[in-house]
């Protein structure tokens, strides 16, 4: 089955190799472990995307990549990005952010849209991890090294 959005668009025109990696989107393949699931990958490795708020005035929203399994510890995070406390952003408030639908938001779909990009250092121990691929029922796999380097990540420690 042929693929194409912006995502794949983008990594075409940057000539880096993926994977793409389908599945029916529903109410029960929503979250990133049922996803893991659906395309049969370890659900370590399939990494989801968390818009976080740091609650400072005038502070721009982040994005956070971490594995599907996992949940993200708020206060271990605002000591990680210095900030004084950190919050999430509520599912309409992470569309609305992002122009993307929850279960489709990405890094590679937000590039050079302003969000800072924070990734699990979990993601090191994998030559390739499955985040979305800018829209549902989609997953892209491509090398840790390529997704740092494109979406200028910094890894954090949230373990």
């Amino acid at each position: 089955m042929s693929f194409t959005n912006n995502v794949t668009r983008l990594l075409d025109g940057k000539r880096i190799a993926y994977t793409i990696h389908t599945y029916d989107y529903s109410e029960e393949i929503h979250s990133a472990t049922a996803v893991a699931d659906a395309i049969g990958f370890p659900q370590e490795q399939v990494f989801k995307t968390l818009v976080a708020l740091d609650t400072a005035p005038g502070q721009k929203p982040a994005l956070v990549v971490i594995p599907g399994n996992a949940t993200l510890d708020l206060k271990l995070f605002a000591r990680c990005v210095g900030a004084k406390k950190m919050q999430m952003a509520a599912r309409a408030e992470a569309e609305k952010l992002t122009g993307l639908l929850a279960g489709g938001i990405s890094p590679l779909a937000l590039i050079n849209r302003g969000f800072a990009v924070f990734l699990d250092s979990r993601a090191r121990s994998f030559p390739r991890i499955y985040i979305s691929a800018g829209e549902r029922g989609a997953q892209v796999g491509i090398g840790v090294d390529e997704l740092v380097k494109l979406t200028r990540a910094r890894f954090v420690n949230l373990a």
